[in-house]
């Protein structure tokens, strides 16, 4: 379901005097959805609480003409750990998801994909960590429990059972979820994949409802790996292939082009 929990997030922002950061203040406490906003200008970073995604928090900012980048994520009250899934697929369709868990019983999918034909889209967590043969190999659906597919509301489902995901006109899907069957500490190493079709949530005729959704072929994953929480990200030069926090903001988040050989590195403790 839909998720208007708040939560915060830490941004490195491009900024070099207070007037600066009244506009980076301005931009976001203007938003109701926003609770607070806190800025150290010393240390380019800005930390907001609030109710929408990743994604919008950083156009408010970068709205005011300075560049930013998100350094972590964290609940409004304890951090039970974070993931990323970074995707990539044919064409241009790219994209990042996060995972936060909030409590024992709720976790936040937080994610923006460009590129995808407008709809609805399957996503689901699957089994396997393993890309080799693109999103083949991801394996089926993450299901420990011997389950029948279903929907996110339902109880029998496999607990890899996100639903769908809605792409506008634009080809892009912004999402923030929360689920109560999803651990995070549970799907570190696993797959998220991105189907082609609407998952039917096990109603449909078709004899791959009770087992897929019957949501066509997959079309985009990542793999779902460890990512920083709230101040555990001091980078400023990343370890992966050696560009500072600014030129990597430059490089695609995925694929071709993401490192300096042009080898498909994601981003370290993002």
């Amino acid at each position: 379901m839909d998720s208007d929990r708040t939560t915060k997030v830490e941004f490195a922002v491009q900024m070099t005097c207070e007037s600066c950061a009244d506009q980076v203040r301005a931009a976001l406490q203007g938003k109701p959805e926003v609770k607070s906003v806190s800025i150290d200008v010393s240390k380019e970073e800005v930390l907001v609480e609030s109710s929408l995604s990743s994604t919008e928090v950083q156009a408010l900012i970068e709205n005011t003409g300075r560049r930013a980048v998100l350094k972590g994520i964290g609940g409004s009250e304890r951090d039970l750990g974070s993931a990323v899934a970074m995707l990539a697929g044919a064409g241009n369709i790219q994209g990042v998801v996060r995972f936060l868990q909030l409590s024992d019983k709720a976790c936040l999918i937080d994610g923006t994909i460009d590129g995808l034909d407008p709809g609805p889209h399957g996503l689901h967590v699957h089994t396997l960590g393993d890309l080799t043969q693109d999103c083949l190999s991801c394996g089926e659906h993450y299901n420990p429990f011997g389950r029948q597919h279903g929907g996110p509301g339902d109880a029998e489902r496999h607990v890899g059972d996100l639903g769908n995901i809605i792409a506008g006109p634009d080809g892009r899907a912004s999402f923030r979820l929360e689920d109560s069957q999803l651990k995070v500490w549970d799907v570190i190493g696993r797959s998220l994949v991105v189907d082609a079709g609407e998952d039917d949530l096990g109603r449909g005729g078709h004899p791959l409802s009770r087992e897929t959704g019957n949501s066509g072929k997959r079309l985009v994953c990542g793999i779902i790996a460890r990512s920083a929480g709230l101040f555990q990200n001091p980078k400023q030069i990343c370890a992966c292939d050696g560009v500072t926090l600014w030129e990597e903001r430059d490089r695609p988040i995925a694929g071709k082009g993401r490192s300096k050989a042009g080898t498909d590195v994601p981003a370290a403790n993002l």
